[in-house]
Order: C-alpha cells, then structure tokens, then sequence
C-alpha cells in the first residue's frame, strides 16, 4: 500500500500509479511517462494519515473501474460523448430530449471534471431546475446525470433528494363529446386519425406512419412510428418499445372508412395533426384537450367495459400496467356520476329503512 507524505504546508499527500502515457522525445522516439493519482487530507495528525492513505488504497482497489480518458472529461464532455454514442440505438425524440437538457439545463456541472464532481453539486443543479420545472422534467434530467455517471464514473452513488411525484391531471372526453367530434370530422382528413385513436388506441407517429400495406382485413398491424428528429425532420422508424410492434382488430364500420389507395393512410405528421385539431375543437366548442387524450377515452372504455388489463395493454402497445394504472385508468365523467348516483341510492335506501336486496334500484316516488 502507498505510504502518506507530509508536504510544507502540513498536509499529508499519497499518490497511486494511474496509468501511463506514451509522449514524445527530443530525438523523436516514443517514450512512456508513469501519471499519478494525488490524495490530499489537511488534517496534520496521524489520523489525517491514516485517512489519506485509506482514500489512496480505496481508489486502487477499484482501478479497474476507472477509465483515465474519462477522468480527463468534463461532465459536459461527457454527457455530449454519452448521448452521441446512443444516436443509433435511442429513439430521435429520446435523442431530442437529451440533446435539450445538454444546451438549457444543470449549466453548473457541465465545467466540473467527471472524477471531481461532488453529491453536492448534482443537488444543487436539480435545486435551481427543480424551481422552473415540473417534476417530472426534473427526475427526467437527473435520470440522464445518473446514466451518464454511471458509464463514465461507475463508483459514484447517487442519493439525490428529488421533487415528490405529482398526481397527473388527465382530461378525458366523455361520450357524447366524442361523437360531436366524430360528426363534425366526417369527410375531412381528420376523420381516419380521430377513428384510429379513440377506437384504437393508436398514437400520432403511429397513425400518421401507417400504410395500406399494414392493414389486413379488419387487423392492422401497428409496425412504425413517425417522430421528429433533432434538426425537426420527420423520419419513419421502428416502435421506441417491443410492446408497441402490435396488432389491433378494428370495428368494421373504422376499416370500411380507411383509404384503399397504396402508401400511407393519412397525409400528414404529428405536428400538423395536433394543429388541426386544435382548430377542430375550437370549430365545435369543445372544451380544449389533446389529441393524445383519444387514447386515455380509448383505454377508460375499454376498463369501464371490464376488459381485463392485459388485453388493454396488448391493443394500446403498453409494455406494463404501470402505465396504465397510473395514467389511463381513469373513469370517464359521465360513468362515475352513473357510479355516485348508484352508490347513493344503496346508502339512502338502507338510512330509509329499505332492504338490502332492492337497494341497487330506484326508490319509487
């Protein structure tokens, strides 16, 4: 084990062989120099010592684990090298994302060396973002520090305090709003994507990636996705997850509507679908909500039906009910008001004296 030495200053230093660098000579040959990693402690005692040569000894013993070139990296260089190594194997909007939070987020760490980035100074860049962002946004930012660590500085344990979780706030259309919908789409380009998402659930890049060649009888076969690349290009890949490479039987009357010419289904990408129907709904005074919210009406129908999860998860291209349990689960307005009137019947009738097997109807007046 490397043995501490006491510098001038009273300071106790220990140093471990890195590693070694090829450089080259007056003369023009190759030679080989030996780099050494330093440990500092200012405390002068014995014990101070003792713990320089404990933090030397530690470092040695998972020298393995360190990588001398990622040592020598920012933080920005090596979230930049992180992310460009993944351009191939990451979805373009994943892509997208990091590419967003490396020139507007955690600005602080992006000058700190990999090997002397501190616990603290992670907790204070997630504090200033966590002021300005949701939540989400800001576990999302930490998520990709926590990747790139752990390839570039494995030894490192994160134990960040993150903001809390906040319930999602979802808007699902009822019913009667999704056949004003459906009427007032009838005959125009929006027709087929609307038809697709809320009896589907099909999303944008996948309704807008579609093709006549996907579509077998009454099966479609869900096999590409449409998603915006870095420099906003739209390209047609594979699903992001195994779970969304799916079929889904649709209703006669949805199939007899689509297109029977060659190529793609519908015209148009994810941004321009989004814009006209934003301009849909305001043209029929319906409340203002998402086409991405079709899928949450897709999926509560489908539960309010008692369709087991499984099956929903299999047509929606879920790889696990997690998502469904904590997004698409919700209970359509109208089918919960019809559950609160049911439930207050039964309590009224069993406070008026009533018996417990007519409960569930109606009181006479």
């Amino acid at each position: 084990m490397a043995t501490a030495k006491k510098l001038p200053s009273g300071s106790w230093r220990c140093q471990v062989l890195s590693h070694t660098e090829e450089y080259t000579k007056p003369d023009g040959t190759i030679g080989k120099r030996k780099i050494r990693k330093s440990f500092t402690c200012d405390d002068p005692t014995k014990r101070g010592k003792r713990i320089c040569e404990q933090m030397a000894a530690e470092w040695a013993a998972s020298k393995e684990q360190h990588s001398p070139v990622a040592e020598s990296l920012t933080f920005g260089e090596a979230l930049d090298d992180y992310i460009s190594s993944r351009e191939n194997i990451l979805s373009p909007c994943t892509i997208r994302d990091y590419r967003g939070t490396q020139r507007n987020y955690i600005q602080s760490l992006m000058g700190i060396k990999i090997d002397a980035i501190t616990q603290e100074d992670i907790q204070k860049a997630i504090n200033l973002e966590a002021v300005k962002l949701s939540s989400k946004t800001v576990r999302n930012i930490h998520g990709l520090v926590s990747a790139v660590l752990r390839v570039y500085r494995p030894s490192m344990a994160l134990n960040t305090a993150l903001p809390k979780k906040k319930r999602i706030q979802l808007y699902i259309p009822s019913d009667e709003e999704v056949k004003i919908l459906m009427n007032t789409v009838e005959g125009t380009e929006l027709e087929i994507p609307v038809l697709l998402a809320a009896f589907g659930p099909m999303r944008r890049g996948e309704i807008c990636a579609l093709e006549q060649s996907d579509i077998n009888g009454n099966i479609v076969h869900v096999s590409k996705n449409m998603v915006r690349t870095i420099d906003n290009q739209w390209i047609i890949k594979a699903p992001k997850s195994f779970a969304g490479d799916r079929y889904i039987d649709f209703p006669d009357d949805v199939i007899e509507r689509l297109p029977k010419r060659p190529g793609r289904i519908v015209d148009l990408n994810p941004g321009q679908l989004t814009d006209k129907f934003e301009k849909c709904l305001r043209k029929c005074n319906l409340p203002h909500f998402r086409f991405h919210d079709l899928r949450h009406y897709s999926a509560s129908i489908l539960h309010a039906l008692g369709i087991p999860d499984v099956y929903i998860m299999q047509r929606g291209g879920w790889g696990n009910d997690g998502t469904l349990k904590a997004v698409y689960r919700h209970a359509l307005s109208d089918k919960a008001q019809e559950m609160n009137k049911l439930a207050n019947e039964h309590f009224e009738d069993l406070l008026s004296g009533g018996s417990h097997e007519g409960s569930h109807k109606k009181k006479k007046p």
